[in-house]
């Protein structure tokens, strides 16, 4: 066990936790978008950033990736801290003015129009797609490609992926409902990463097709049912 003061109270937390988990448990609010409980911490977002004290100074570190220490004295609401956050979401409403939880964010920083340069893109590039696809899903269909401000989620090479199985996780896991699986064609079929998935029938009704026939098959052949 480990015992750290964040905002002067004093926690005790299994080894290993992270001081974003730390605050949470106790009951410490600290924003995030790119963090998902069942996915690797990624750091994209930093909103979760917090003030770390030590030997009379002091630096900004995103708690998801910072790991809870015997000792540490953590600060999650100092002005350095919250004016970070106001200009990290005033950063992604000027890329997303248009999604309802950048929003939510931006107005609780006080932030109306932003001083930077309006594009309208949904994605807010956290990673949490790609993440699920690799952690959980294990088939790694898409990526964040490119660089600075040409960096967006696509798959592999802008072409139609080869490995999504259409199972939907990417778009459960989206913050900001960036991810559109397309139109359901006839309730037949489902359009995920440029391809086209046949869907399964009910076999109780036999009127509502819910779910990718690929993604059965995909489990099906990973468990040798098949």
């Amino acid at each position: 066990m480990a015992e750290l003061t964040i905002d002067n109270k004093r926690v005790r937390v299994e080894e290993g936790s992270t001081v974003l988990e730390t605050a949470r448990s106790a009951g410490i609010h600290i924003p995030t978008f790119c963090y998902y409980e069942t996915l690797s911490p990624y750091g994209a977002c930093r909103l979760c950033t917090v003030e770390v004290h030590r030997k009379g100074g002091s630096w900004l570190v995103a708690s998801c990736l910072l790991r809870a220490e015997e000792g540490m004295v953590i600060s999650t609401n100092t002005p350095r801290v919250v004016e970070a956050r106001k200009i990290l979401s005033e950063l992604l409403l000027a890329r997303c003015p248009n999604v309802k939880e950048v929003q939510k964010l931006a107005k609780s920083f006080g932030v109306g129009k932003p001083r930077f340069r309006l594009k309208d893109e949904r994605c807010i590039l956290c990673g949490r797609c790609v993440r699920a696809c690799r952690e959980i899903v294990k088939v790694g269909a898409i990526s964040l490609v490119n660089r600075g401000k040409e960096r967006e989620m696509k798959s592999p090479f802008h072409t139609p992926s080869s490995t999504c199985i259409g199972c939907g996780t990417c778009l459960y896991v989206c913050p900001t409902d960036a991810v559109d699986l397309g139109e359901i064609k006839l309730k037949e079929t489902v359009h995920s990463w440029g391809v086209d998935f046949e869907t399964r029938m009910c076999r109780i009704c036999g009127e509502y097709h819910f779910a990718p026939e690929y993604g059965f098959d995909y489990e099906e052949l990973k468990r040798g049912d098949s």
